[in-house]
Parts: C-alpha cells; sequence; structure tokens
C-alpha cells in the first residue's frame, strides 16, 4: 500500500512553519493515541502515521530530503519511517514538553529570590537625598568545599531516584509528566558525605555592605530597587534583586503631607491683636511671617517653594503655617492689673466689634434657649 503523502497526513500546506507541524501533530496525537482509543484498531496506525510525519517534517534535513524526493530520498538517507525505538518517546517530549514539563537532563537554573530591606529615614535626609550604607545578609560560596557541598576530597553522587537528571517521570495513561526529584530537588546529584562547615549547603552566611543612593523627595512606602543584589540564583540562575523599602521618620516640628510640610506656630497675645512679624523654621532655615492684626487661633498661612521637591518632577509644594494664639501664664501682679484694666475697657465699649466671634457665639446660644421655651 503506497503511503500517503506526509504533509497530506498532518493536514498541512508543503510551506507550514514549525509551530504549525507541531499543533497539527498534537492535534492528531491527542485524537489517535492508542490509549484513548482502545477499541479502535485503525488508530494506533493512524497515531504510528502522524508520528512518522511529524519526526520527518520536523528535522530539516529530512524534510528537505523528502521535499527533493519524496519517500525514496528518505530510504537512501537511511531512515527506519515508523520505527520506535525509543524515538516517540523524544518526540513526545518535544512536542507536549510545554505542557508536561522539559525533558530529562540537567537540573532547571532558577532565578534567585527578590529580598526587602526596611531603611528608616530623618525627614531632612528624605527630602535633601543622601547616600547610605547598609549590611545586609547573603549566601556566598563556601571556601572550604569551593560551593560543591562535599567533604574536601569526595565528590557529590549521581542521584539514584531521578539517575542524575534532576526529574522523575510519572505515567498516568495517555499522559507522561514529569516532576522535580524528591530526593536531590533537582540537583541530579546527592551529597554522601557533606562539608563540615556548609553542612552539605555549598554557602555560607556573611554579611555584604552596599551603598544606596537616596533621591532626593522620597516618602515612607517608596522602594529602590538594587538589581542583582538579592539572593543568588542557582544553577546557574541570576540572583534576584533588593528593594530598600524607606520609611519616613516623624519630625518633632513639621509634618509631611505629599510634597507639601505643615507646622504649628505659636503666637502671643498681643501679635495676634496688633499684627507683626514670627520667625519660622523651615528646612532651609527660619524665615520671617507677617501676622496681620486680628489674627485668631487655626490662622493657616502659605509660604510657597518651602516644602518638598517631588522625587518625581520638578514640583515643589508649600509649607502650611497653623498659629496657635498663645495664652500668658505665670503672670506677676502688674500684669494681671493689665490685663484687667484691658477688659474692663474693652467692655465698656462695643463689645461685638472687638470680639465678634464671642459675640456671635453668645447671640447664637441666646436664640437656642429662647426656641426651646414653652
Amino acid at each position: 500500500m503506497a503511503k500517503r503523502d506526509y504533509y497530506e497526513v498532518l493536514g498541512v500546506e508543503r510551506g507550514a512553519s514549525d509551530d504549525a507541524l507541531k499543533q497539527s501533530y498534537r492535534r492528531l496525537a491527542m485524537k489517535y493515541h492508542p490509549d484513548r482509543n482502545t477499541e479502535d484498531a485503525q488508530a494506533e496506525e493512524r497515531f504510528k502515521e502522524a508520528k512518522e510525519a511529524y519526526e520527518v517534517l520536523s528535522d530539516p534535513e529530512k524534510r528537505g530530503a523528502y521535499d527533493q524526493f519524496g519517500h525514496d530520498g528518505l530510504r537512501a538517507d537511511g531512515f527506519n519511517p515508523g520505527g520506535f525505538s525509543g524515538g516517540f518517546r523524544d518526540i513526545f517530549d518535544d512536542v507536549f514538553g510545554d505542557i508536561f514539563g522539559s525533558r530529562g537532563g540537567n537540573a532547571r537554573a532558577y532565578r534567585g529570590a527578590d529580598l526587602r530591606y526596611p531603611l528608616e529615614l530623618d525627614l531632612e535626609r528624605a527630602v535633601s537625598g543622601d547616600t547610605v550604607t547598609i549590611q545586609i545578609p547573603t549566601a556566598v560560596e563556601c571556601a572550604t568545599c569551593g560551593g560543591s557541598g562535599a567533604r574536601p576530597g569526595t565528590q557529590p553522587v549521581s542521584c539514584e531516584t531521578c539517575g542524575g537528571n534532576g526529574q522523575v517521570r510519572m505515567q498516568q495513561g495517555f499522559f507522561s509528566l514529569q516532576q522535580t526529584c524528591p530526593r536531590c530537588q533537582g540537583a541530579g546529584r546527592v551529597i554522601a558525605d557533606p562539608c563540615g562547615t556548609c553542612r552539605g549547603a555549598g554557602k555560607v552566611r556573611e554579611s555584604k555592605t552596599l551603598s544606596v543612593k537616596i533621591p532626593p523627595g522620597v516618602d515612607s512606602g517608596d522602594r529602590i530597587r538594587l538589581s542583582g543584589e538579592g539572593q543568588n540564583g542557582s544553577r546557574p540562575g541570576a540572583s534576584g534583586d533588593l528593594y530598600v523599602e524607606v520609611t519616613v521618620r516623624d519630625h518633632p516640628i513639621f509634618e509631611r503631607h505629599g510634597n507639601d510640610l505643615g507646622c504649628e506656630v505659636p503666637i502671643s497675645f498681643a501679635t495676634a491683636a496688633l499684627g507683626g512679624e514670627v520667625h519660622v523654621p523651615t528646612l532651609d532655615g527660619a524665615v520671617k511671617l507677617k501676622v496681620p492684626e486680628g489674627t485668631q487661633t487655626g490662622g493657616h498661612f502659605r509660604l510657597r517653594g518651602k516644602g518638598v521637591k517631588s522625587v518625581r518632577s520638578s514640583t515643589v509644594g508649600d509649607l502650611m503655617c497653623r498659629v496657635v494664639v498663645e495664652t500668658p501664664v505665670k503672670l506677676t501682679s502688674r500684669q494681671k492689673d493689665l490685663l484687667g484694666e484691658f477688659e474692663a475697657a474693652l467692655k465698656g465699649g462695643d463689645e461685638s466689634s472687638h470680639a465678634p466671634r464671642a459675640a456671635s457665639w453668645f447671640n447664637g446660644v441666646r436664640r437656642f434657649f429662647e426656641e426651646m421655651r414653652p
């Protein structure tokens, strides 16, 4: 019986890509696998036919010979159509490996884990930026065993469970699954006589000193990434990253709200009543704040550009000053007499003009009680 054209078997055009070939073979293999068609005598033949077609067309040299000379070109090349001799497992792994795991062999390389380092900064340091030095624990190659994990003079041996592949295969009906070897954890080797220094780990813990550049304007919650300074990878995976997480300490004078700063400014009774100037602290030094006469507690004054420069732009915040009128304490007899005279002078005139808030409050209280009367 004449062999069918391989492209016809897979249902693809002659110029089909490798991905198209793989997709078609995957579909046919799933459809005609003998384990799924135990009562269909022709299923195994169709499965072998598809396997043979894919084995030829997925190989550039065999595909070239087949395109030029057909089936005769393959016989001249020594190819044994339909022969399994272990070839099916290789092809199955190649086509289905991205679903059921990679092929056996050396253990996979794993990227190291990312690490986190908490860093506390004073407000002044966070606003101006700086370079700080930190120490982090890290794992370095054991000098005693050179990183092998085995006692000097000995070597790790091949894992008997996986045969040195680092993975074991499990057959579940039609599906062939691979998983990391439970004994060697994917290394392919085990240490029979561990190193006394690192106890077989191949690494020992040390402290590593790093310089971290703090950009001006950082705030609590910001993270600074140090590429490759995280946990070391394995066989030979890349190292992870180190994330420095910033926390800005509370300040005794200023409160931070994004790029703006806030502070409380106590002023005297006389300054609040008569007006004047007070010195206000900023991160750049003291400045004068002009207080208008009649200022009340809770009044806010904005000093533009005296806040924080944004870490992400050139925007500079403001300083918001909240004034608090301070009541005098520990007065002398003379001071008390003067305040008494002052109070009497206020009562002799239009009280509502001197204390509008108090007058308004008392009027409100009066109306409240009048409305409560039956």
